[in-house]
C-alpha cells in the first residue's frame, strides 16, 4: 500500500468555495480514484489543509490523475491555493512522525 501526506495553503478567503468543489467533486475525477483505489482525506485547520491519500501504489495514485480532467482540476483548485510563479500549486511534503493501529499496515507496505 502506498501513501503520502501533503499541506498546502489556501489564499484567505477561499475555503467555501474550496469545500463546495469537492463537496460537488466532478464524478469523472470521483470515478477515475474509484477505480484505482484511491482514499483520500484533507484536513482544513486555517488556511492550511493537510492532505492524506493511500493506494495500492504510487502508480495506482499516477493513473488516477492524469488527463484533460485532473488537469483541468489542478489548474481549477490553483485559483484557490497559494502558488509558485508558474502557477501550481505549493505542496510541502509531510513526514511521518508516529504511526498507530491499521496505518501501520498501510505505512509498513
Amino acid at each position: 500500500m502506498w501513501s503520502k501526506a501533503l499541506t498546502y495553503r489556501l489564499k484567505p478567503g477561499y475555503y467555501a468555495q474550496y469545500k463546495k468543489a469537492h463537496d460537488e467533486i466532478w464524478p469523472e475525477l470521483a470515478n477515475a480514484m474509484t477505480q484505482c483505489e484511491v482514499n483520500m482525506i484533507i484536513h482544513h485547520f486555517e488556511e492550511r489543509l493537510y492532505l492524506y491519500m493511500t493506494a495500492p501504489s504510487e502508480e495506482h495514485f499516477e493513473r488516477s490523475h492524469t488527463g484533460e480532467i485532473a488537469e483541468k482540476w489542478l489548474e481549477y483548485m490553483a485559483t484557490m491555493m497559494i502558488t509558485d510563479e508558474d502557477g501550481k500549486t505549493i505542496l510541502d511534503e509531510m513526514d511521518t512522525a508516529f504511526v498507530f493501529g491499521s496505518y501501520k499496515d498501510v505505512l509498513s507496505s
